[in-house]
C-alpha cells in the first residue's frame, strides 16, 4: 500500500494513494495511532471510487506526526564515510545519529531555498524507514517488526553550517531541507539488506548510485540501538544515511543553486524530485 499526506478537512490527513487517485484515510494522529488497522481498512476504501480524489487537485503535506522524531543516520555507507570523515581510519563502531525537526521536512516538488550565507546546498538521496508499533529495548528481530514502510527521502544539507562545529544540527534543518516521497508498506518494498539501488540525479546528470546492501548499520540494527536509550513510537522516522557521491567531497565541489533540479530515485520506492529555488506553499500547505 501507498501512503501520502494531504491537507483535507481542515487538518493534514493520510490518504490511500492509488495511480493517480488518493483516498483519505484518517488524521495523521489517528493514522499513527493504529496504523496497522488502517492499513487494512485501506482495500476497502480504495474500492470506493467515489471516495477518491485527483491527486493533482489535493496539497501534498509531510505524513509524519508534529511529535515524530526524525533521527538521520551520518556515514552509513562504506564508501561515504571513506569520503568522509574516515577516510584513513577504521569504519565506526557505533553508528553516528542526529536529529531534525518535523518542520524541516516537505514534500516532493517544494522548491528549496539557498539559506543566506551558504555557498549552495548538498544533496544526500536515502531511504527513510517509518516506526510502526511502539518500540523500548528491543532486540534487531522486534525492530525489525516494528518497521512499517519506507518512503525515498533527501537530506539537504547546508554544508558551512554542518560544519561550523562537530554538531551538525544546523545545517541539517534548513527550511524545507527534509523531502519525502510517498510511504510505501514494508511488505511491498522488500527487506534493506537484500539490495535497494539508490541513485540521485541533479539536472539529469546521475551524482550518487549505491546499493543499500552497502550500508554499515542495518536499519533493525539502529532501531534496536536507539531503542536502548529512548522508546520509538508509531511515526518516528528514520532516516538510514547516504551513499558516496555527495558535493562537497567531489573536487571541486559541486553544490545546489537556485534553478537545480534534484531527483531521488529508488527501486520499489519511486523518485522523489525537488527543484532548488525561493519556496512557493501551495495553498493550505504546512
Amino acid at each position: 500500500m501507498h501512503y501520502i499526506g494531504i491537507t483535507y478537512d481542515g487538518g493534514k490527513w493520510v490518504a490511500a494513494l492509488s495511480g493517480n487517485q488518493v483516498f483519505p484515510l484518517a488524521s495523521v494522529t489517528d493514522f499513527w495511532a493504529d496504523a496497522a488497522r488502517w492499513q487494512e481498512k485501506a482495500p476497502a476504501i480504495i474500492a470506493d471510487a467515489a471516495a477518491g480524489r485527483n491527486r493533482a487537485e489535493v496539497s501534498e503535506v509531510p505524513l509524519v506526526p508534529a511529535s515524530a522524531r526524525v533521527i538521520c543516520v551520518g556515514l552509513n555507507y562504506k564508501a561515504h564515510a571513506a569520503e568522509g570523515s574516515y577516510k584513513d581510519q577504521d569504519l565506526p563502531p557505533y553508528p553516528t545519529l542526529f536529529g531534525r525537526w518535523t518542520a524541516s521536512l516537505s514534500v516532493g516538488n517544494i522548491p528549496v531555498p539557498v539559506p543566506g550565507g551558504e555557498a549552495g546546498l548538498d544533496w544526500e538521496g536515502e531511504v527513510a524507514a517509518y516506526i510502526g508499533k511502539r518500540v523500548e529495548s528491543a532486540d534487531e528481530a522486534t525492530a525489525e517488526d516494528a518497521v512499517f514502510g519506507y518512503s525515498t527521502f533527501n537530506d539537504i544539507t547546508a554544508r558551512r553550517a554542518q560544519k561550523l562545529t562537530s554538531q551538525w544540527t544546523l545545517g541539517k534543518n534548513g527550511d524545507f531541507t527534509g523531502p519525502m516521497g510517498p510511504l510505501i508498506s514494508r511488505d511491498e518494498v522488500g527487506d534493506l539488506r537484500d539490495g535497494l539501488q539508490v541513485r540521485t540525479r541533479v539536472n539529469g546528470t546521475e551524482v550518487q548510485n549505491g546499493n543499500t546492501r552497502d550500508m554499515i548499520f542495518s536499519v533493525p540494527a539502529i532501531i534496536a540501538l536507539i531503542s536502548e536509550t529512548f522508546t520509538l513510537h508509531p511515526g518516528d522516522v528514520i532516516a538510514t544515511g547516504t551513499p558516496e557521491g555527495v558535493g562537497y567531497a567531489r573536487t571541486p565541489q559541486w553544490l545546489l543553486q537556485a534553478g537545480d533540479t534534484v531527483e531521488v530515485e529508488i527501486d520499489n520506492l519511486g523518485t522523489l524530485v525537488t527543484p532548488v529555488g525561493e519556496p512557493t506553499l501551495r495553498a493550505g500547505a504546512w
